[in-house]
């Protein structure tokens, strides 16, 4: 089992939640192919929308991967996303990122320049982080008594 942070908009963030599904670097294969059944997947979100609206800086979903493997979806005529099937923790609220920076292992030593880590489709995280950010999240028990 893995951790892993994908980075979205707040709003792509929940329609993926809505949807039951993560999609990853607008929907390129290699973004979510490294992604497993049984692994877990929070989205940080650094704006309300792609490229635009307010500014989130915040974890805004987490749930866990129930697909085997990625799979092309319709989403539009030209766009056929990759994607994966994921059980969100729907109780889960969103957690600003700020009073997380000093205690998370991907952030801790990135006091002046976070925001860099935070680029990209995806990271790998340690279960540490995800432990605390589902703490932040409000949603550790839940986590803790299905993350096996």
């Amino acid at each position: 089992m893995a951790f892993w942070m994908g980075v979205a908009s707040a709003e792509h963030a929940r329609g993926g939640r809505d949807g039951g599904f993560a999609q990853l670097g607008h929907g390129k294969h290699i973004a979510v192919k490294s992604l497993s059944k049984g692994d877990w997947i929070v989205y940080y979100s650094p704006r309300e929308g792609m490229g635009e609206g307010g500014t989130v800086q915040a974890f805004t979903t987490i749930g866990r991967v129930t697909s085997d493997t990625p799979y092309r979806a319709e989403q539009a005529m030209d766009f056929n996303p990759y994607r994966v099937d994921v059980d969100y923790l729907t109780d889960a609220r969103a957690a600003p990122i700020k009073p997380l920076l000093n205690h998370l292992l991907l952030t801790r030593d990135h006091a002046s320049n976070w925001g860099i880590v935070m680029r990209g489709p995806k990271r790998k995280l340690e279960e540490e982080d995800m432990r605390r950010i589902a703490e932040a999240m409000g949603v550790l028990a839940q986590f803790e008594s299905i993350r096996d």
